[in-house]
């Protein structure tokens, strides 16, 4: 929204953009220490400083998904972007299935944990390999269902529903957000 242009993010702008958000959510801060009250104000705070240091793991994963991926520099705040959107949707129907499921079901909490676990081990004795996201099934099934260029262009495809039907139509990456 506010990178209409694909550019690589460089050191100071990332630094300024952290300092408006930063500072955004401390103007916040005030308001709740102005209307609520301080011990309102405080537990903001707390809750804004957890979620803070907590989210520092994110941008490991970011890198993980854009070495995948390989995934430009000047195209990673649109993917970005889109991927947080995404993943905020996720988030919330995931919450709700799984309030549902363990609600129903509470012997799924052992399959969860168990899962956790394998995925853990995996990821610390796993060998380096090349990763070829192309064979990926869960990268093919989404090829199946929404047309997605195969690699890194200028302008790619899209998909919209319109008139009780998929059509797709191009458009250009630089101008998406205009």
């Amino acid at each position: 929204m506010f990178h209409r242009k694909a550019h690589v993010v460089g050191f100071k702008e990332a630094l300024t953009w952290t300092g408006v958000w930063v500072t955004l959510a401390l103007i916040f801060n005030a308001g709740v220490w102005y209307f609520a009250g301080p011990q309102k104000a405080i537990e903001f705070f707390t809750g804004y400083l957890i979620e803070y240091s907590l989210s520092v793991d994110n941008v490991f994963i970011f890198a993980l998904i854009f070495s995948y991926f390989a995934v430009p520099p000047q195209w990673q705040h649109k993917v970005l972007f889109w991927g947080i959107l995404g993943a905020l949707v996720m988030r919330v129907i995931m919450i709700f299935a799984g309030v549902a499921l363990i609600s129903r079901f509470h012997w799924i909490l052992y399959l969860f944990g168990a899962f956790l676990i394998f995925t853990g081990l995996k990821m610390i004795f796993g060998k380096a390999e090349e990763v070829h996201p192309e064979h990926n099934p869960i990268v093919r099934w989404f090829r199946k269902l929404v047309p997605v260029s195969r690699g890194h262009h200028r302008t790619s495809s899209s998909s919209a529903w319109m008139a009780g039907s998929w059509r797709r139509r191009s458009w250009s990456c630089s101008s998406a957000w205009k």
